[in-house]
């Protein structure tokens, strides 16, 4: 009993050291790697294991680029894989360049996938271009009418400007630079539309793949449309906004005059007071004058009838009257104001001063005799003074052919 004990413990213990021995060493890994003709020590794999590298992350793909007759060895690989490198692509990579015939050196693929591209992809792109097609670019020519335009662009990716170099969005960006510059520099949308061939040739001669990943080896235009009329839309947007502007404008100067007129109101308004104002206080002067012996009572009279006479005078001009007739309780200009048979029939205009220079015009006459002679000069043919106490004084004059009174004349 104690000596079948005394076996299987050791046996036992003999299972778990092999096990812990291929817990650290991937022995099928190994075998397979020696199988390939790949020379890898069972120390190298324990040290992967030690540093947390996948040995068969490195293994595999050493086995792949040595079968395939590449210079590649698993240092190399584990320093990429511990970089954050994709060491599967880079071989894959290394594999299809070598068999296109590509100069492509391990550090220089490591280095495009240690960049973020798909070195593998470009690899492939070198050997078999790409087409990138653009999305609808609108262009507008001179004459206003818009082109719409769809480019496929042939690239190859150029493995010495991977690293560093732009992609495919710059790509598109330029070329639809260029056929914006090209469009908008025809004079006509219809130039475009029957060579459009021009812009392709006219964008490829701007060289557009400088500074990127990739080389342009043709643009050609898919596809070419006719869109909005952009020149008419823009002119008729103008004419809108001039209107808007004139109307605003107009709106501005009706609100100005609305406020003006509010103003001229008001200020009438103000103006009519103060001659309310002003008239209530002529009578208190006119009393206080009287009063005190400043105004007599004649000087009154007088000073209303000359405010009558010059009434009418202003009334005869403005309705184009031929004859005016003052009525007063003389019988006219008397060469002797105290001998009514001295009347003076008839007076120019050019004899007045003279009358007044003799005294025959004075006092309460000056003022009537003004009057007509203002009257005269405004186009009234003539202007009479007669006695109203005459009975039917207005119709003798106008119907005698004597008349009455004292008639002024041109």
């Amino acid at each position: 009993m104690f000596e079948i004990f005394g076996l299987i413990i050791p046996l036992f213990i003999v299972l778990i050291l092999i096990g812990i021995f291929l817990s650290f060493v991937p022995l099928g890994l190994w075998i397979s790697a020696i199988s390939a003709g790949v020379k890898v020590s069972i120390f190298s794999l324990v040290g992967m294991r030690l540093r947390r590298v996948r040995a068969d992350k490195i293994i595999r793909p050493l086995i792949k680029a040595q079968k395939a007759g590449m210079d590649v060895n698993a240092n190399q690989l584990e320093s990429h894989l511990l970089s954050g490198g994709r060491v599967d692509n880079v071989v894959d990579a290394l594999i299809a360049a070598h068999r296109a015939n590509l100069d492509l050196s391990f550090e220089r693929a490591a280095a495009i996938d240690l960049a973020g591209r798909n070195v593998f992809e470009a690899v492939r792109m070198s050997v078999t271009p790409k087409i990138i097609e653009t999305p609808w670019i609108a262009a507008v020519a001179i004459d206003g009418i818009e082109v719409k335009v769809i480019a496929k662009v042939t690239v190859r990716a150029n493995l010495a400007r991977l690293v560093g170099g732009a992609g495919e969005e710059t790509i598109i960006a330029r070329v639809g630079e260029g056929i914006v510059t090209t469009v908008g520099s025809s004079n006509s949308h219809k130039a475009v539309l029957e060579n459009p061939d021009l812009i392709s040739r006219t964008v490829l001669s701007k060289g557009l793949d400088n500074g990127t990943a990739f080389e342009i080896l043709s643009i050609d235009i898919a596809d070419v449309d006719v869109g909005r009329n952009i020149g008419a839309a823009l002119m008729t947007d103008q004419a809108e906004a001039d209107k808007r502007i004139a109307q605003a404008r107009a709106e501005e100067r009706r609100a100005m005059a609305v406020a003006k007129e509010q103003e001229m109101k008001a200020y009438t308004q103000e103006m009519q007071a103060k001659v309310v104002e002003a008239q209530a206080k002529v009578p208190a002067a006119l009393a206080d004058a009287l009063e005190n012996g400043r105004l007599g009572v004649m000087d009154y009279y007088r000073m209303n009838n000359i405010n009558a006479d010059t009434a009418a005078a202003e009334i005869a001009r403005a309705v184009g009257a031929e004859n005016m007739i003052l009525v007063s309780d003389i019988p006219g200009l008397l060469e002797d104001r105290n001998d009514e048979s001295t009347l003076i029939p008839l007076v120019h205009v050019y004899e007045v001063n003279a009358l007044m220079n003799r005294g025959i015009i004075s006092g309460g006459m000056i003022p009537k005799i003004d009057c007509c002679v203002r009257a005269v000069r405004q186009d009234v043919k003539k202007a009479v003074i007669i006695d109203g106490r005459i009975p039917h004084s207005i119709l003798i004059e106008m119907l005698s052919k004597e008349g009455i009174g004292t008639m002024v004349i041109r």
